[in-house]
């Protein structure tokens, strides 16, 4: 049977944005820690009671959301007032450049920057451990498996400008060692660990003159830095999650998945996370064709999307799966998203509905690969 999972974020409690923004640290901290460990364990049983195999904690316990937490978890960082920071590396540049009235007239969401200006060390031990044990507990005595997720050393990259090493690359591979031991401490709880880096595709819009090929040896050092930062730990309890950035626009300068698949499966992760379900990466389901899954991975497809707040039928679910089943193998296939739904559909209720799609689409699917009614 075809497992079942999401890429992350899951719709916000009220409670939740009551102490904050989703991109913001929570103004009780109090407060913070004596409500979210109900709150995880209500998602965690009503992904379980939906059919979802591998649930999360919704990301609740992240304080500054999916990427920026990671402020909060490292030492040496220094934020800035706006008119002292230099411009944001934007990871929708090159589409931009195309499309300045649509960008013009609309607020767009660019990666805020903060400073390296001392020694990085990981200090986010206590959230961390609060993470681990709201979705063990949570999860205890259901049939699921846990997960978490972790942002890239790549993708912190994006956000922290280097004040403090003696080039970018020895302050890339710094916050590898730092975030080493939030992965390690998550695999060692027997929590599959999902690594988020949407900016080794995304990254290629930041740079607007790069060619494929420059880019190529920029976003394979990223991954380089990765593998350092996953040094000791088991492959299969690892899964790479990758996108375009997951933003409403127009995505026209999205590098194709071809120029960098492999560099995606030089990561070392057992389970590979990709955008395949909304209209601008839905047709690279055909990259497979030519290019091998590497023996004893799976591969989690986006079977529904983030980008429309239209509801994917689960037949449409279904054919999807096969279509990937019949390329790289019926057991190597898990149901999965575009990418966090919780913050980019238009309502709670969109995002359950698509995930209640993805498991019945997911079943439809068992059914014809495994011939059972």
């Amino acid at each position: 049977m075809i497992l079942t999972s999401h890429v992350g974020t899951l719709p916000r409690p009220e409670q939740l944005d009551a102490l904050g923004a989703r991109y913001e640290l929570p103004r009780d901290p109090a407060a913070f820690t004596a409500i979210v460990p109900g709150m995880v364990a209500d998602v965690v049983r009503a992904q379980a009671e939906l059919g979802l195999t591998i649930v999360n904690d919704g990301e609740f316990g992240k304080k500054g959301g999916f990427s920026y937490y990671a402020q909060s978890r490292l030492s040496g960082i220094e934020s800035r007032r706006p008119e002292d920071t230099p411009g944001a590396r934007d990871i929708t540049a090159r589409d931009a450049r195309d499309f300045p009235g649509y960008f013009n007239a609309r607020r767009r969401s660019i990666n805020r920057p903060m400073f390296c200006v001392g020694p990085l060390t990981y200090t986010g031990h206590a959230d961390l451990q609060f993470d681990i044990d709201n979705v063990t507990r949570a999860a205890k005595g259901l049939r699921v498996q846990p997960f978490l997720t972790a942002i890239a050393p790549g993708t912190i990259e994006h956000w922290l400008w280097n004040e403090h090493y003696q080039s970018d690359e020895e302050c890339l591979f710094a916050i590898a060692d730092a975030m080493h031991e939030e992965y390690k401490a998550i695999t060692d709880a027997g929590i599959l660990l999902q690594i988020d880096d949407p900016d080794l595709p995304d990254g290629w819009q930041m740079f607007p003159d790069m060619t494929i090929d420059a880019y190529r040896v920029y976003a394979e050092r990223r991954v380089d830095a990765l593998n350092h930062a996953l040094r000791g730990i088991a492959p299969e309890m690892v899964r790479l999650h990758v996108c375009w950035g997951s933003g409403h626009g127009p995505h026209t300068n999205d590098i194709p998945l071809r120029h960098i698949v492999d560099l995606v499966l030089k990561a070392r992760a057992g389970c590979y996370s990709v955008e395949a379900a909304n209209p601008r990466h839905e047709h690279e389901w055909v990259v497979w064709r030519d290019v091998r899954l590497p023996d004893g991975k799976t591969l989690m497809p986006g079977v529904v999307g983030h980008a429309s707040d239209v509801v994917e039928h689960p037949e449409l679910v279904a054919q999807r799966l096969v279509r990937f089943a019949e390329l790289v193998g019926r057991d190597n296939v898990i149901a999965g998203t575009d990418c966090g739904l919780g913050s980019r559909v238009g309502h709670p209720e969109i995002a359950w509905a698509k995930l209640r799609a993805l498991v019945e689409g997911a079943r439809l699917a068992s059914r014809v690969l495994w011939g059972r009614n």
